[in-house]
């Protein structure tokens, strides 16, 4: 299981071709994965409920209060 520190959030700001599993302007849970990250992807619990990678540059990383995180982590679990 991934740690509650290791959790980040990102803005989606593209989906071309994979619209069943991301939706444009909505936050997503991101896993940090070295790996990925190393090929240009993030890793991303998308609308599956599951971590999967994706182009880096599709997501727009952000900060979000307290109560926004417990509620996006909730609802991608």
């Amino acid at each position: 299981m991934i740690c509650e520190s290791e959790k980040r959030f990102v803005v989606c700001i593209s989906n071309k071709g994979y619209e069943a599993s991301l939706e444009r302007n909505k936050i997503y849970v991101m896993l940090v994965d070295e790996h990925a990250s190393a090929d240009g992807e993030i890793r991303v619990v998308d609308e599956s409920g599951e971590g999967y990678l994706y182009p880096a540059n599709w997501f727009i990383p952000i900060e979000v209060p307290e109560p926004v995180r417990e509620s996006v982590i909730s609802a991608s679990a």
